[in-house]
């Protein structure tokens, strides 16, 4: 068979066939590149700030819409609520988030939830990278910062006062026996009036950078199934050559064995006459 593939015109065609398999090989890999697409964000939906009594509510569920969007509130802070959460990277360094209570105005208030009859949300106002805490701004203030889920509880002994592992709403309901929405805000700016008196404007505190979580991938299952079916087409092209090789490697031993028989056949009718 190997004589019968050697043949110019299978050479030639085999090389057509490797030929057509490549262009289907790259159509596989394109189709492949195509199914995995990440999901367009909405039009600046979570950039958009919005106001916090708007987008989640005290004592129901942190909802997944929720996440990472922008709010404002209006209120002032309790200056002695107040913890550390360590094991903050601030640019490659750890330190510690300053958090504080921060007293909603407007917020529902869960009667019976806490002994405190208000509304709060855990912001963290900015990083510091040794222990310490600075005070939080007085009087009424306009707070912006995006909306991020509560931590899950760690369990960490021998942490000194004031400190704790995880900035968790569950926690620090216990600790600051108030009642808190089921999230915390990372502080963009602080306003009293029009002047910033935040971490923003300088001081002790450093900013505390938190960007929107990047977008799902999806995958898209036809453009898979194109992908495996441009792979096959390759595989059939090749194929084809082999049993056209095939066929024409068969074609030649039956001609062979006609000649044998037809040459056989005259050696007898020579005998015999």
């Amino acid at each position: 068979m190997l004589k019968t593939a050697l043949k110019p015109r299978w050479i030639a065609a085999l090389v057509l066939a490797l030929a057509v398999s490549g262009v289907f090989v790259l159509l596989s890999q394109w189709q492949f590149s195509r199914s995995q697409q990440t999901a367009p964000a909405e039009p600046a939906a979570v950039e958009t700030a919005k106001p916090l009594t708007q987008v989640l509510t005290p004592g129901e569920g942190f909802r997944g819409s929720a996440a990472d969007q922008i709010v404002t509130a209006r209120g002032h802070f309790d200056a002695s609520r107040q913890v550390l959460v360590k094991d903050r990277l601030q640019a490659g360094r750890t330190g510690y988030w300053v958090v504080t209570a921060f007293i909603v105005d407007g917020a529902p208030v869960l009667r019976g939830a806490a002994a405190t009859p208000v509304t709060a949300i855990p912001v963290a106002r900015g990083w510091v990278e040794q222990p310490s805490s600075p005070a939080a701004p007085q009087g009424t203030l306009t707070l912006t910062g995006r909306l991020i889920p509560s931590e899950a509880p760690v369990a960490a002994q021998d942490l000194p006062a004031g400190q704790v592992s995880a900035l968790s709403v569950a926690e620090l309901t216990n600790v600051w026996n108030l009642t808190l929405y089921p999230g915390f805000v990372t502080s963009f700016s602080e306003k009293a009036g029009t002047g910033e008196v935040g971490a923003a404007a300088g001081g002790p505190l450093q900013p505390i950078t938190v960007s929107a979580q990047p977008q799902e991938t999806t995958v898209n299952w036809l453009n898979i199934f194109y992908a495996v079916e441009w792979v096959v087409f390759a595989g059939f092209a090749v194929f084809l050559w082999w049993r056209l090789v095939a066929d024409d490697y068969r074609r030649s031993l039956e001609e062979d064995e006609e000649d044998d028989d037809g040459a056989y056949a005259t050696t007898n009718e020579r005998g015999n006459a």
